[in-house]
């Protein structure tokens, strides 16, 4: 199945169920249905070809979803940009991925307007709100003309020509070194991986999401975008997360399903009492893009008196490969089982299966994994080899089946031989009461090679010294493994998913 073929069938069976509410707004699944095969025959009258690529560069909004919808049905690739990416890093993705066509909200112009003359082949831009850029392309008035043209008889062959192997998306990834390289993920793979989370989720056409992750990352994409309109589910869209509105949100609209990652959940619990709303609509809280640390999972849990299903994947697996079961047993510090039709090994470094319990490379296989990196075959075959996705994360599955993420493959610390696992150390920090957040790297050591350093943002009002933090460490850990350089700071650098930039910790 197509991306475009989800949307297409949850119009013929829901047509009047909210698909998006924004601002108090709401749009039914006929109308995104409309819009979407409107702006999908506009672009392709533009001159856009099947597989030429379009970047988005928007806020969470209902028009983030159309353009992604109308790509899919017009065969176009999507190449979401991060908001807060500066003029470089922007310049890298549209360079590097060839995109013929951006569109953008209007408040991104000064930087669309800078990296123009630098990209000869950026041919269409498109602007919501007012096009002040020459030649710029109205998205409204593109809608406009679409609504009259893609109703006319056979307008949208196009969406016919579409096929599962072919490009959806070119997900660039942050990578821990070096530039994004773009995961390449087809139709077959983000309709597999969202069909796989809604077997593996309780959720049903009656649920109501929340849209706080931002939208162009992976996760957002398949589990906020895809995943509802596969059962016809409705979502609520906030532009961007701020806790005390999104718990107001999620009691206006009875929100049942909550995806954050973890960072959201340690937010929650910093909001004054007299600043909450009530959360007990929500059924489900599931967390992903980055390991959920034990504490914040314990403290949110016993806090909201709601149960945090744990999840993982990489943008290369489209992404979702893990999570939780809701109707088994549920493993906290685990991100679970793997999902339908995919299948998740450990292996070595000869790429041989490790027994349970022993510490290795989380590898992937199933229709989600990614079809390659673009134009890097030298990294795809080596992500890709012995036929499974090499993850470069660290990790172990238990008995039961269970996967355990130890670290990420190139955060591991080797000290004097011996190797030392970041996220071991920051559980250890994060249960201190006067930590906020941590992270932990190595550095360089002349006599051990690597040491381990943690950087600590305190709680409100806490005063903390290195030695207070070494001992405590000290009575949970092996002596190896203890901070020899502990550094306090007001905040940590955090992508968007809520990540911790470690190589800017590095550096």
């Amino acid at each position: 199945m197509t991306v475009g073929q989800i949307l297409d069938r949850a119009v013929k069976q829901w047509p009047e169920q909210t698909a998006i509410v924004f601002r108090g707004q709401k749009m039914t699944y006929a109308e995104l249905g409309a819009r979407s095969d409107a702006l999908a025959w506009s672009l392709r009258q533009l001159g856009l070809n099947q597989g030429d690529r379009v970047a988005i560069l928007q806020v969470n909004s209902p028009e983030f979803s159309n353009t992604y919808w109308a790509c899919a049905k017009a065969g176009l690739v999507v190449v979401p940009i991060n908001v807060l990416f500066k003029e470089e890093e922007a310049y890298h993705i549209l360079s590097d991925s060839g995109a013929r066509a951006i569109i953008a909200n209007d408040l991104f112009t000064p930087l669309i307007a800078t990296l123009l003359p630098r990209l000869p082949g950026l041919e269409y831009v498109v602007i919501l709100g007012e096009p002040k850029l020459p030649k710029a392309l109205d998205y409204a008035r593109l809608i406009a003309q679409g609504m009259a043209g893609a109703a006319g008889p056979g307008a949208l062959a196009c969406k016919d020509q579409v096929q599962p192997s072919d490009l959806m998306s070119v997900l660039y990834t942050s990578g821990t070194t070096g530039k994004p390289k773009g995961a390449m993920l087809t139709h077959r793979n983000i309709s597999f991986d969202a069909q796989a989370c809604s077997k593996a989720l309780p959720v049903t056409h009656d649920d109501v999401w929340l849209a706080a992750l931002p939208m162009f990352h992976s996760y957002a994409e398949t589990v906020l975008i895809v995943l509802p309109a596969v059962m016809g589910a409705s979502v609520v869209m906030q532009e961007r997360f701020i806790p005390d509105n999104t718990m107001r949100l999620i009691e206006e609209y009875q929100v049942t399903t909550f995806p954050g990652v973890p960072a959201m959940y340690a937010t929650f619990l910093q909001v004054p009492p007299e600043n909450r709303s009530s959360l007990a609509s929500l059924k489900w809280c599931v967390s992903g893009g980055a390991p959920m640390p034990l504490e914040v999972m314990r403290a949110f849990e016993q806090e909201f008196d709601l149960l945090v299903l744990e999840g993982d994947g990489p943008t290369e697996c489209s992404p979702v490969t893990s999570i939780n079961p809701w109707d088994a047993e549920r493993k906290p510090g685990s991100v679970g089982l793997p999902l339908p039709g995919m299948e998740i090994k450990i292996f070595d470094e000869k790429d041989r299966e490790l027994p349970p319990e022993e510490i290795g490379e989380i590898v992937v296989q199933g229709d989600n994994v990614m079809k390659g990196y673009w134009n890097r075959p030298q990294e795809t075959a080596e992500a890709l080899r012995s036929g499974w996705l090499h993850t470069g994360d660290l990790g172990k599955k238990d008995a039961d089946g269970y996967v355990y993420i130890v670290d990420r493959k190139k955060d591991m610390v080797l000290v004097g031989g011996l190797n030392v696992y970041p996220r071991e150390i920051e559980d250890v920090l994060y249960s201190h009461p006067k930590v906020l957040q941590a992270a932990v790297v190595g550095v360089p050591d002349k006599l051990r090679g690597e040491a381990v350093k943690a950087f600590i943002v305190l709680k409100p009002g806490q005063t903390c010294s290195a030695k207070e933090i070494r001992t405590f460490c000290r009575e949970r850990l092996a002596v190896f493994k203890v901070p020899r350089h502990v550094e306090f700071r007001d905040e940590l650098p955090m992508s968007n998913t809520g990540k911790v930039l470690k190589r800017e910790l590095r550096g």
